[in-house]
């Protein structure tokens, strides 16, 4: 029996309100803000019993309303890169926001977990506050995005649902459009399994297995270069349970932020095991399985200390990671990628769970 309560959390300046709802089954408490649909807290026990928060994140709102790294954030229209950000849709080449070097990332500059402001009639013309409505175990969060919001075509109403079950949190995102467009909607919780937020650590002791045969090598701007590589024989092969610490020190970047791929462009819609990451000091397991066809591996690379999140931490690289279950990168642009676009009259639709156990 899951309870769902819900409280004001904040005020924004001309803008609104924003509540904080709480999910608590016998095991886990998942906390959400109605700004951008943001999971601020995840509890669960870990081996002494206790429950501990393992997601980052910020002790008031204004931290959110700040925020530059999607913190808990539900991003779009479009998770992830687009190169450029350039790309055509029936014939028309549209134009995107550059925020993330010479790419488009997560959206734009005001994705759907900020808010967008028109400069010359001084008006919000995106409610980065979605509307919330109680469901069975959860709460369900809804969002429009008008006409060419951050220069994407047609007008998108998306929605996702948080429930919990047990041990089990489920993210089901649905949207439709009025013109044909480039969607792709994720999560961005950044966990640390040993459960402390508020004072958060690395995570080299961190175990993880992903359930891919392949992954996307990336260009010096992150972007995907068509190939589709197989891990056997790289640091990417974490098919096998993988102590993150010593794999980092493999890699010839910073860290991992790469996309795994669970599914090819043909495979039919179904939920597959993506991911599961171990903590064996606290016995903590998260277990992500995912409707979509990758998942963006991110080891919070460009975490520099300057954040100060829950109760004062300093957030540092290699502190969290990120598990962005998501079509992949850029694809609206590679023509051998799963297909991103939504058209008129038909309902995207995906569901990532998350389960929190010990071992």
């Amino acid at each position: 029996m899951t309870q769902v309560s819900h409280q004001p959390w904040g005020e924004v300046a001309d803008v609104g309100s924003v509540d904080l709802w709480v999910l608590q089954s016998s095991n886990v408490k998942v906390e959400v803000l109605t700004l951008g649909a943001i999971i601020r807290a995840v509890c669960c026990r870990g081996n002494n019993g206790q429950m501990e928060d393992v997601v980052l994140g910020y002790d008031d709102l204004e931290g959110y309303v700040s925020d530059k790294r999607y913190m808990g954030a539900v991003v779009g229209r479009v998770a992830n890169r687009i190169a450029g950000g350039r790309f055509v849709v029936e014939e028309k080449e549209y134009q995107l926001e550059i925020n993330n070097g010479p790419n488009a990332l997560h959206g734009g500059l005001k994705g759907f977990n900020k808010f967008c402001q028109d400069s010359l009639k001084d008006e919000i013309l995106v409610q980065a506050i979605w509307l919330a409505t109680a469901v069975e175990d959860g709460v369900q969060l809804s969002l429009t995005s008008p006409d060419e919001d951050q220069g994407y075509p047609g007008e998108v109403k998306a929605s996702v649902s948080y429930t919990l079950q047990g041990e089990t949190l489920t993210a089901e995102y649905q949207a439709s459009s009025t013109k044909t467009t480039p969607i792709n909607l994720t999560n961005h919780s950044y966990f640390n399994l040993a459960g402390q937020v508020h004072d958060a650590s690395n995570i080299y002791d961190h175990q993880v297995s992903i359930s891919a045969q392949s992954y996307l090598p990336v260009d010096d701007t992150s972007i995907p270069t068509g190939e589709i590589r197989a891990v056997e024989g790289t640091p990417f092969d974490l098919r096998q349970q993988t102590v993150i610490g010593p794999r980092l020190k493999e890699l010839p970047g910073p860290g991992f932020d790469h996309n795994f791929c669970l599914s090819g462009p043909k495979d039919p819609w179904a939920v597959r095991p993506a991911a599961r990451v171990c903590h064996p000091a606290s016995r903590r397991v998260l277990e992500v399985s995912t409707s979509q066809p990758g998942v963006q591996f991110y080891t919070a690379n460009f975490l520099d200390g300057s954040i100060t999140g829950k109760g004062g931490s300093r957030y540092g690289k290699h502190n969290s990671f990120c598990l962005e279950t998501q079509n992949w990168p850029d694809a609206v642009n590679q023509a051998s990628f799963p297909e991103c676009l939504l058209r008129p009259g038909e309902i995207y639709r995906h569901v990532t769970r998350f389960t929190f156990t010990t071992v």
